[in-house]
């Protein structure tokens, strides 16, 4: 076993809700072509809203502005992933000022706005759809 692979890696997600109350999911070749959070690694040395709003910016081009966190969760060697990996997931929620995304076609191949309760009905992977509950069932929007 590899270092790299031989403890959890903290990850950052953000469920980004625009002026609408839309959700935006990214759906990631990584992930099965199912839509998730944009997100990604913390990097040692940087806070989890910096890693948040970095891997944002990196992923779909947006600026944002964390708001609370959302959700906790663990994904250990989840069959939705392309492979054997053990994540530790920060979900925020976040507001962002403009919905003009831009996908760095690398981490995620395309994007898409939708209202929170349509988006559990689409192909999201089973992280995602606890995270946009989560926030359904907090019905405290920012």
């Amino acid at each position: 076993m590899s270092e790299a692979s031989r403890y959890p890696e903290p990850t950052v997600g953000g469920l980004i809700l625009n002026d609408s109350g839309q959700v935006l999911l990214a759906k990631s070749s990584k992930w099965k072509n199912r839509f998730t959070l944009p997100g990604g690694h913390i990097e040692l040395g940087e806070t989890i809203e910096e890693a948040l709003k970095r891997e944002i910016r990196e992923e779909v081009g947006l600026e944002i502005k964390p708001i609370r966190s959302l959700l906790m969760q663990e994904a250990i060697y989840s069959e939705e992933f392309y492979k054997p990996k053990h994540f530790i997931f920060l979900d925020y929620l976040c507001e962002t000022e403009t919905a003009d995304v831009k996908v760095d076609k690398d981490e995620i191949q395309e994007s898409v706005w939708a209202d929170p309760e349509k988006a559990l009905e689409m192909n999201v992977d089973s992280f995602t759809k606890r995270t946009i509950k989560k926030y359904l069932e907090t019905g405290d929007n920012p």
